[in-house]
């Protein structure tokens, strides 16, 4: 059996080719509204985890029970991101 490789490109440089583009373009794919609807739940989902966290720290419970929280943080980055990025 003969094992087959195909190469997108033979060209031994990586400099770029007059034909290569070389510009960087970003298209927001989401309204000025939804970004803004995305950046307040990020906010919103912030300060509840913030606030829920608070009262764990203040009722000394597990440590364990912080755990949890770092699914409502990245819940919040998300948001925050995604508004951010135009995506």
């Amino acid at each position: 059996m003969i094992n087959v490789v195909y190469f997108s490109s033979l060209k031994q440089n990586n400099l770029p080719d007059e034909n290569d583009y070389l510009g960087e373009v970003c298209i927001a794919n989401i309204s000025p509204l939804e970004r803004r609807k995305r950046l307040m739940y990020g906010i919103r989902q912030f300060v509840w985890t913030l606030v829920i966290l608070g009262v764990l720290i203040v009722v000394h419970a597990n440590p364990l029970w912080r755990l949890p929280l770092l699914f409502m943080f990245s819940a919040a980055a998300t948001g925050y991101f995604q508004a951010r990025d135009k995506t």
